[in-house]
């Protein structure tokens, strides 16, 4: 949500359109960033957001953003200049360096049909997503900072996201997801402990279903 900010008489306030432009991504995905507050923003009297220019410049020099224009996210498959389909992309986020680095060796064995981004916390994770739509998002619920819960309702409150495909990792039982507030309806769970050996089968028949699905066999 929209959070209350402090405003001296001269700050500079960006609508979403400009901040998104500054920024090298979609509309939408600084509306995402600020529901998940990566961004912070002031409301004007008729409802329209505002967002510091100071806020904006600083995700700036700290993501690398806005050197280039980031294409806007989309569902379609991608495709190599050479008209091949391209590797399809997933993230993977958990808090633990180790266990990402061995998920990492794991995951080789798919070789370029497979592109890999790993970062520890939803914020993080948040971030890649709004510059990128993966393909699949494997996460842990259990994350510092903005958990895994928080961020898979962030991402459902996004409608250009809600075809977006996600195996979420945890040792809590169904009744203890429930108490938590639950998890959209499409998320497929992963109970912990997980072996990144066994993970890579796991997203092995996501990628052979959804390679299937897309018509792109191999020959």
């Amino acid at each position: 949500m929209s959070q209350v900010i402090p405003l001296g008489p001269a700050a500079r306030m960006l609508t979403t359109r400009e901040a998104a432009q500054r920024l090298g991504v979609s509309l939408r995905t600084v509306q995402m960033w600020v529901e998940a507050s990566i961004l912070p923003a002031a409301r004007t009297p008729g409802g329209h957001r505002r967002i510091p220019f100071s806020a904006v410049e600083a995700l700036v020099l700290s993501t690398g953003l806005g050197d280039e224009a980031v294409a806007s996210s989309s569902r379609a498959v991608r495709r190599h200049p050479n008209g091949g389909a391209a590797p399809l992309d997933v993230l993977l986020v958990a808090d633990d360096p180790e266990w990402l680095s061995r998920c990492g060796q794991a995951l080789d064995v798919f070789g370029r049909g497979l592109q890999l981004r790993m970062v520890e916390t939803g914020y993080l994770a948040l971030l890649q997503i709004g510059q990128q739509v993966p393909d699949l998002l494997v996460t842990s619920l259990e994350l510092p900072g903005l958990d895994g819960f928080e961020m898979l309702h962030t991402l459902e409150r996004c409608e250009s996201l809600s075809g977006l495909s996600v195996m979420a990792m945890t040792e809590l039982s169904d009744i203890e997801i429930d108490d938590r507030g639950g998890l959209p309806d499409a998320v497929e769970l992963v109970s912990l402990p997980v072996t990144p050996e066994a993970l890579a089968v796991r997203i092995g028949r996501w990628l052979i279903h959804r390679r299937t699905l897309s018509g792109a066999h191999h020959e």
